[in-house]
């Protein structure tokens, strides 16, 4: 058919939503068209909008079909309907945003003849942009790794979970992998949201270390990754319900965990589901009713903490955090000559020293072998202050009895003095140009 057809319109709740093009084909393999799409989320309508309502959605459209290019598009357009909802997001940069609201069927087939295949909302509502309501666990084979194992990382999540006290809600990814989602009350930030992903996935690669991993760099990673960054802020992933850019038009699906150890993406396509919704419904129609805390997770990443488990790389484009290691593939760093272990940074001197005793405490069978000029006392400079650093070279200590890199012991916070430390990177200079339309 041609693209070039007469526009449809669908009375859609209170709303005539206008279908332009509505024979475009959007998947050439499975011919489905851009009407099918629109008409697909009418009909899994109150599941979708169950993962969506209320959320600024990222919309990511697919102009040219799953062939062509697609973008991600924060901004609302302009030109939309009176009764489409928007709220002002801000990002990282300092640039704001309205993006879209969903709240009602009509907004997803109004999204849908804009080419949106995917739903990518955020995991806050609109009346609260700063406390998360979802912890995001997602499950990313690495290249190779059978569907099987995504199956049971799964009912290794479920089983963490429940040990937690915490309700997890899967779904397939509608892609290679798995999402489970945990429903929170909305009291924490997004950094203590990440925090404690970034527990939960150590806790499940303890409990399963063939099959997981927590990892960051690529190059380090087996198994299944546990992607714990999908919880900073500005971060999304496709939504339950969402239509993904695959040949066979394959869809998020919500899952029992019944249906986890027997599922197969390709049985949920935007052709199987809407049958399957008419039939059982949403398999995730209770997750609201129950929203949980956080303070298990937090006290088991402080426990990671005390143990030596700081916080763990974040994603590129984001500015270096506190506490981060440092930002550079393994393969990629520069081999220290001695191998040491760094104690502790803060403003004063005696407060530095105060930390190397405490480690000294810690690790008599070491500070035996050490000599004087074992323990190096920095002092740094930066822009505007002085700071001490303090570090331990143990190459006069035998290898088996090496401690490892423990938590900064103490560890002050000197991003408003920007550290002169080699492992950093020096902020960018900014920029005088005027900036350019795409967000960061």
């Amino acid at each position: 058919m041609s693209a070039d057809s007469d526009p449809v319109t669908l009375r859609v709740g209170d709303h005539d939503v206008v279908i332009t093009h509505p024979d475009k084909v959007l998947f050439p393999e499975a011919r489905h068209t851009k009407l099918d799409v629109a008409q697909y989320y009418v009909a899994v309508a109150d599941g979708a909008l169950r993962a969506t309502q209320d959320r600024p959605t990222v919309l990511v459209r697919y102009p040219d079909g799953v062939g062509g290019e697609f973008f991600f598009q924060k901004r609302a357009p302009s030109s939309r309907p009176p009764w489409l909802d928007v709220v002002t997001l801000a990002f990282p940069s300092g640039r704001t945003a309205e993006e879209v609201v969903p709240r009602e069927a009509a907004a997803l087939a109004w999204m849908a003849n804009l080419g949106c295949l995917e739903l990518h909302p955020h995991p806050v509502r609109a009346d609260d942009l700063d406390h998360p309501d979802e912890l995001r666990i997602d499950l990313d084979p690495v290249p190779g790794v059978a569907w099987s194992q995504v199956r049971q990382v799964a009912m290794v999540v479920r089983a963490a979970l429940a040990d937690l006290g915490l309700t997890g809600w899967p779904k397939t990814s509608g892609s290679r992998g798995m999402h489970v989602y945990v429903r929170l009350e909305r009291r924490w930030t997004f950094d203590q949201v990440r925090r404690a992903a970034l527990a939960f996935a150590r806790d499940v690669e303890r409990r399963a270390p063939s099959l997981a991993t927590s990892k960051w760099w690529k190059e380090e990673r087996h198994g299944v990754f546990i992607d714990y960054n999908q919880n900073a802020k500005d971060r999304t992933v496709a939504a339950a319900y969402s239509v993904r850019p695959t040949v066979d038009a394959r869809v998020s699906a919500p899952l029992d965990w019944d249906e986890v150890e027997a599922c197969d993406p390709a049985d949920f396509t935007l052709v199987t589901m809407p049958g399957r919704f008419s039939g059982i419904g949403d398999r995730h129609a209770g997750i609201d009713r129950v929203p949980h805390a956080l303070d298990a997770l937090l006290e088991l990443s402080s426990r990671h903490e005390h143990d030596g488990l700081g916080d763990a790389p974040w994603p590129p484009h984001y500015r270096k955090q506190r506490g981060e290691p440092v930002r550079a593939q393994p393969s990629r760093r520069r081999v220290p000559v001695h191998p040491l272990v760094e104690i502790g940074r803060a403003r004063r001197k005696e407060d530095a020293l105060a930390g190397l005793e405490r480690w000294k405490v810690r690790y008599p069978d070491v500070v035996a072998h050490l000599e004087p000029a074992d323990v190096l006392v920095d002092a740094m400079r930066g822009r505007h202050t002085t700071w001490t650093r303090v570090r331990v070279n143990l190459q006069h200590v035998p290898e088996a009895i090496r401690p490892s890199q423990d938590a900064l012991d103490p560890n002050e916070d000197m991003s408003t003095d920007w550290l002169a430390d080699a492992t950093q990177t020096p902020p960018a200079p900014r920029r005088r140009h005027a900036p350019t339309r795409k967000e960061s």
